[in-house]
């Protein structure tokens, strides 16, 4: 792995939910799929919904790396290099 930010990464614990709290606040409650940010627990959409809010947490906040929180998935992503680990 070449990602000092997917080798760095913390492992912070996801807020517990099935939802995307942004997603809820804006009014949509529809299934999508999560991520976690591993700086700080926060929980987002993936970028494939509408809001993408795990990416535009990165954008508000400069945490690198976040994580699949999807049954059966252990995948982590870093926004910085662009890479998966």
């Amino acid at each position: 792995m070449s990602c000092e930010h997917l080798e760095r990464a913390g492992a912070a614990e996801p807020v517990t939910t099935s939802q995307c709290p942004g997603c809820v606040a804006a009014g949509s409650t529809e299934p999508r799929r999560l991520r976690a940010c591993l700086t700080c627990g926060h929980v987002g959409c993936c970028d494939s919904s509408p809001y993408r809010h795990a990416t535009r947490h990165f954008e508000a906040t400069g945490h690198p790396v976040m994580r699949s929180v999807q049954p059966g998935e252990s995948w982590r992503w870093c926004y910085v290099d662009e890479e998966l680990g």
